[in-house]
């Protein structure tokens, strides 16, 4: 059975995600990770699920038997485990989330040394170690070579002068009015700081987890309640994370939700502006909107566009030497400053174009008009390979020829085909989609 999926490990707390579970596969990474081992340290953080403390001890348990030590961070975001994973010089930093699901959820991120999540290749040999009962018997310490734990509380200060030094030494925030919705995640300490201590006036809503409120009808998922804030309060702008802070999504000065690309777009053009685009190149996924590849190519720009997932987008800029990147569901890599998508980096650094343009949120995050698309979800009895299906090939070059982009991938987690269209005429393209998705109904279903 494979235990990894797109994002690290994730399930149901107690029922996917077990103590046993977590006892083998901490036993497992400890001794991947030994085999490349400098300093014999391992960072463990976690966001403010109640599961959180289960999954913890039973995590520090397995590292500190194969002979780890074990620096535990607490509530922390998960772009924070990886910069404070390199910072502390660990041989690898673990995060316990499961991200934007709800409470009952959780899950179990890896990052090698320098900060980078984990690759399939090294997911796969850990999954072999995990299957491999006899070798993590026999790799269990006795006596002195037993690894140690403690718990440090205040390294969350080096990971706020770390944003706060990713923003312009020569602007500051006085002035300008922000609402943040923390999802009563593991931002709830960070963010509001960081925006206080740059001097804006900081409206924090959604800050008080419990263990069972984190993303409840608040943050990245459910900005609607931020929407509100905004107007109520006036305020320039508002920003909601979700429940590790990996991700971002923007409320403009007039309530509106910013649209991912949209987001992409304008924080690209201003990092060209600044001579900071390496190579002027930006990576997104095959989600991304066709207008943001033209809207870019306008500007010279060249779009990669990757796999859906913030660690291909990561993967993809290193292999092409870019520093920007992201996601249109709001995870954006700044690479001079981050190894995977950062919430609070991305608004800090939107809230630094905010004040160099001296214009509204609402006018410099709406850069170009998106085309129209159209997602369909097919629930299918068996996954066969698309390019076996007669007649697919033709279908596919048909709606090409007609300018419309399309996207059809299985999902990794469920029985469902995901059809994506995309083009200038709507009618065409709501069309084409109906004829496609009955198409692969008959074959498929």
């Amino acid at each position: 059975m494979k235990i990894f999926g797109t994002d690290g490990v994730r399930g149901r707390a107690g029922v996917d995600i077990t103590p046993m579970l977590v006892i083998k596969l901490g036993a497992a990474a400890g001794l991947y990770f030994r085999k490349h081992s400098i300093t014999n340290k391992i960072l463990v953080g976690k966001d403010t699920r109640r599961s959180g403390y289960m999954i913890e001890n039973a995590l520090v348990s397995a590292l500190t038997s194969v002979g780890y030590d074990v620096i535990q961070v607490g509530p922390m975001p998960t772009p924070a485990v990886a910069f404070l994973t390199e910072d502390m010089r660990c041989d690898a930093g673990i995060m316990i989330s499961a991200s934007h699901n709800p409470y009952e959820d959780n899950g179990i991120k890896f990052f090698d040394r320098f900060g980078y999540k984990l690759g399939e290749k090294a997911e796969i040999e850990i999954e072999k170690l995990f299957y491999d009962d006899a070798l993590i018997a026999r790799s269990y310490k006795t006596g002195s070579e037993i690894g140690s734990s403690k718990r440090i509380d205040d390294v969350v200060g080096r990971y706020i002068m770390h944003l706060k030094n990713s923003f312009p030494k020569d602007l500051n925030l006085q002035g300008i009015r922000v609402v943040v919705d923390t999802a009563n995640g593991a931002g709830y300490k960070v963010a509001p700081t960081v925006f206080e201590e740059l001097g804006a006036d900081v409206v924090v809503i959604n800050d008080e987890p419990n263990g069972y409120n984190i993303n409840a009808q608040c943050g990245a998922m459910h900005p609607l309640a931020l929407s509100d804030e905004v107007k109520r309060y006036r305020a320039d702008i508002g920003f909601a994370l979700d429940g590790d802070a990996d991700r971002l999504v923007v409320i403009d000065n007039k309530g509106n939700a910013v649209d991912g690309d949209k987001l992409i777009g304008a924080l690209g053009i201003y990092q060209q502006s600044l001579g900071r685009l390496s190579n002027n190149k930006v990576v997104a996924t095959v989600m991304s909107n066709l207008a943001l590849e033209e809207y870019f190519k306008e500007h010279k720009i060249d779009l990669i566009r990757c796999n859906v997932g913030d660690k291909y987008v990561c993967d993809e800029m290193q292999k092409n030497n870019v520093n920007f990147g992201g996601e249109q569901s709001g995870h954006i890599i700044f690479g001079d400053y981050a190894k995977t998508g950062d919430g609070l980096v991305s608004a800090l650094q939107v809230m630094a174009l905010m004040t160099k343009s001296k214009k509204k949120s609402a006018e410099i995050l709406n850069p170009f008009e998106l085309y129209p698309q159209k997602l369909i979800n097919l629930s299918i009895e068996q996954k066969k390979p698309l390019e076996s299906l007669q007649g697919y090939q033709e279908y596919l070059k048909e709606i090409q020829n007609a300018g419309i982009r399309h996207l059809v991938r299985y999902s990794g987690t469920e029985n469902k085909l995901r059809i994506l269209l995309e083009g200038k005429d709507k009618a065409l393209l709501e069309a084409m989609i109906k004829d496609l998705s009955e198409f692969l109904k008959e074959k498929l279903c």
